[in-house]
């Protein structure tokens, strides 16, 4: 042992231990390290990050186009039945979109039948949508077609005239085999819209075994469903009144679900 001088400062002991960790004890966590590059870079993805939504957002935004400055006429279409000796022909329409001060003043409407010039006219104010003029009907066995038209008018001017063509069939009825008994028909006449392109005469030659009709004479596959929502083709049912007042169906319109409603209702007649 070193013997120290006298005057030599006293160093205090130093006691070093070792701690020892139980088995299985998880080792202490490391104390935290802050950078301020860490920061840094977590600051960009954020700012990266908000900025990637912000565009999102702003893209799929819809664009407010500006509105058409003037409005007008469109789906015109026509309803039509029988009244008594004449046809009541309901023409309906909408207004396309515009601006407020884009509506029309009123609407002009014009109904001409085939061969029947000039047809007829009216104005309805610009917050209606629909209107009701009255044609002699066709005679019997013959077909009356015709167009209806609606046009806004903006300050006294006409613009922008819609038109859908119609038909309205009125069947006759033919002598009965060996003229024994009164044939009748029912319907007594249904609207049937034309046939533009012959798209219903196609479908049918391409679909000989299936039948045009969702629901007969008033719905059918869109490929027979005119501009006026009406089927192109039409279905008559043909009864008898035999001499002595009994009503049967004729041969053509036997076996037909539709044509034995109608033959019921038909047969109603008589005593009401």
């Amino acid at each position: 042992m070193t013997e120290l001088p006298p005057d030599a400062p006293v160093q205090p002991e130093v006691v070093v231990r070792s701690v020892r960790r139980r088995r299985g004890e998880p080792p202490p966590p490391p104390p935290p390290v802050y950078s301020a590059r860490n920061l840094v870079i977590y600051l960009v993805l954020a700012l990266l990050t908000a900025g990637l939504m912000v565009e999102g957002f702003l893209r799929d935004r819809p664009q407010h186009l500006p509105l058409p400055a003037l409005s007008y006429p469109t789906e015109v279409r026509s309803a039509i039945s029988e009244q008594s000796d004449s046809l009541q022909v309901v023409v309906s329409w909408d207004l396309t979109l515009s601006a407020p001060e884009g509506r029309p003043d009123s609407i002009r409407i014009r109904v001409m039948p085939e061969r029947q010039e000039p047809g007829l006219r009216s104005l309805q104010a610009a917050t209606q949508f629909a209107d009701t003029v009255y044609l002699p009907a066709p005679p019997r066995g013959q077909t009356l077609g015709g167009i209806s038209c609606a046009s806004a008018e903006h300050s006294g001017e006409a613009v922008a005239e819609s038109c859908t063509p119609w038909q309205y069939v009125r069947p006759a009825a033919e002598p009965s085999a060996g003229g024994v008994g009164q044939v009748v028909i029912r319907p007594r006449g249904l609207q049937v819209d034309p046939d533009i392109g012959g798209r219903c005469a196609t479908w049918q030659r391409t679909h000989p075994d299936q039948s045009v009709w969702i629901a007969v004479n008033r719905t059918a596959v869109p490929e027979c469903t005119g501009p006026n929502r009406k089927p192109t083709v039409a279905q008559f049912c043909a009864f008898l009144v035999l001499p002595g007042g009994r009503r049967v169906k004729a041969a053509n319109s036997s076996n037909d679900s539709y044509c034995e409603e109608l033959f019921v209702e038909w047969s109603r007649e008589l005593y009401s």
